[in-house]
């Protein structure tokens, strides 16, 4: 029944031409997408397989397997081998967009977070590298490479752990640069952040499970994990990052705590080395995991980057997880995961059920960047581009608004805090700058316990000279005028 119904939600579709703007890939793609995210198509569902669909819209095989090769990619599918492909059982949120599920934190629902934007990039958009530095003619040469051969490797079965000169590649990048011991076995590349966190669920946690949060935190990892039912206590955070102390007030047993110990989410300080240890320790003491988030260390101004929680790890307990999204770019929808060598085969049999990360040659791209020395000479270069692009934001908001906002400092990242001085709403200043297309986020929103005053966070890795930063802060005061 689904099946048919899938044939037929892509044949009714008024706009399958080839006379259509986007290629006919795309429409399939694009089509099926909107489906899931309305309900259409529901978790578990099967679809057509390649062959039956191609005959029933009369098109060719290779264009429905481009289609169903970017859907799995993003997790919206899950092959299942000769079982067929369903769209995945891990779209909880996508069933009824109309109502959002509860927050188990705050008893709220969780509204769909404003600092997600897709599609053409925003300006001040948060988690946006650089685009326009990126050396797009190196990346378009490797890619051509691996399209341009495709042997034996790019056409077989993908493996589920991620392509192996890949997770050699970044196991080799991390023993250098971040001062992580592991085998390339440890490694598991994974369709983004996400992708690692649900991993991890999949492996190590069930539904009902306590774990602390970063209060405030990263807005899309808490809204993750609370639809994939766990049970989150907000843990509060200080200039030395997590509160470890204040997490174990709490009478509940928490079986892992997810961190940013380098640059804490939102807020930008460094989790100080005995509050690492004491973590360390609780979690050695508790049997419990930590979930090591290092999404933007490369990009420290001053001095070397810090060294990771998983550096220091002796007892295993430590899952650390990086991303290509923030050093490369978020089209590429990949991250990685390291896991302690104890638990390499749980997580393999839970990969190889999740289906992995998708295109091969994406894949052997990244690895090819990496071992060649591009990766290295594009991360020396986004230091010290960043740390000129942050300088014109900042000064251009300090000119614009005097003394409206109190910009903290920091040592890296792409991202900046600019706390409001008065008691003005963050949430309706934000709203009044995205009614002009400005993409900012306000604090409060990535807080479970409000406090103190609010915030607006700013994307600058795209504010290219002080004129286009002035040009932002202008605009920004505007829409804050508008209100």
């Amino acid at each position: 029944m689904a099946i048919q119904m899938a044939i037929q939600m892509v044949m009714q579709q008024p706009d399958r031409d080839r006379s259509h703007q986007a290629p006919i890939f795309m429409q399939l793609y694009q089509r099926y997408r909107d489906a899931i995210n309305t309900g259409k198509l529901r978790p578990g569902d099967r679809v057509p397989s390649v062959r039956s669909l191609a005959s029933e819209l009369n098109l060719a095989r290779g264009t429905v397997e481009r289609a169903y090769q970017m859907l799995t990619s993003e997790g919206y599918f899950l092959a299942r081998g000769a079982a067929g492909t369903v769209i995945s059982p891990g779209l909880r949120t996508l069933e009824r967009p109309a109502q959002a599920a509860p927050s188990r934190v705050s008893g709220k629902a969780t509204a769909h977070p404003a600092s997600v934007t897709y599609g053409d990039p925003r300006p001040l958009q948060l988690g946006l590298p650089a685009l326009d530095a990126f050396p797009r003619k190196t990346w378009v040469r490797l890619a051509a490479r691996h399209l341009r051969s495709l042997d034996g490797t790019v056409m077989s079965y993908a493996d589920a752990q991620g392509q192996p000169s890949l997770r050699r590649a970044i196991a080799t990048y991390l023993g250098v640069s971040r001062g992580i011991a592991c085998s390339h076995e440890q490694v598991f590349v994974t369709a983004g952040y996400r992708g690692a966190l649900e991993l991890i669920c999949r492996t190590l946690l069930k539904p009902g499970e306590v774990g602390w949060y970063e209060d405030p935190g990263y807005l899309f990892a808490r809204q993750f994990l609370e639809y994939a039912g766990m049970r989150l206590l907000p843990v509060p955070v200080d200039e030395e990052g997590l509160n470890v102390a204040a997490g174990q007030q709490h009478k509940s047993r928490a079986r892992f705590a997810v961190v940013t110990p380098t640059h804490q989410s939102p807020l930008g300080m460094a989790m100080s080395l005995p509050r690492r240890l004491q973590l360390l320790d609780w979690a050695s003491r508790s049997k419990a995991w930590i979930i090591e988030d290092d999404y933007d260390s490369e990009f420290r101004y001053h001095g070397q980057p810090l060294p990771p929680l998983k550096s220091l790890d002796r007892d295993g307990h430590v899952l650390y997880t990086g991303s290509f999204s923030k050093v490369l770019f978020p089209g590429l929808c990949l991250a990685y995961l390291i896991v302690p060598a104890s638990q390499v085969e749980r997580f393999r049999n839970s990969a190889n059920q999740l289906g992995g990360p998708g295109s091969v040659q994406q894949q052997a791209t990244i690895a090819d960047f990496m071992e060649q020395g591009h990766f290295a000479r594009h991360l020396r270069k986004m230091r010290s581009l960043y740390a000129a692009r942050r300088g014109y934001l900042v000064d251009a908001l300090l000119q614009q608004f005097e003394g409206r906002l109190h910009i903290q400092s920091q040592a890296g990242g792409i991202h900046l805090l600019a706390k409001l001085t008065g008691r003005e709403n963050d949430r309706s200043l934000v709203q009044a700058a995205r009614s002009d297309d400005l993409a900012i986020a306000a604090l409060s929103q990535w807080q479970v316990r409000r406090s103190g005053r609010g915030g607006l966070l700013m994307g600058f890795a795209n504010v290219t000279d002080p004129a286009m930063a002035g040009a932002l802060a202008r605009r920004l005061q505007v829409a804050f005028q508008s209100r």
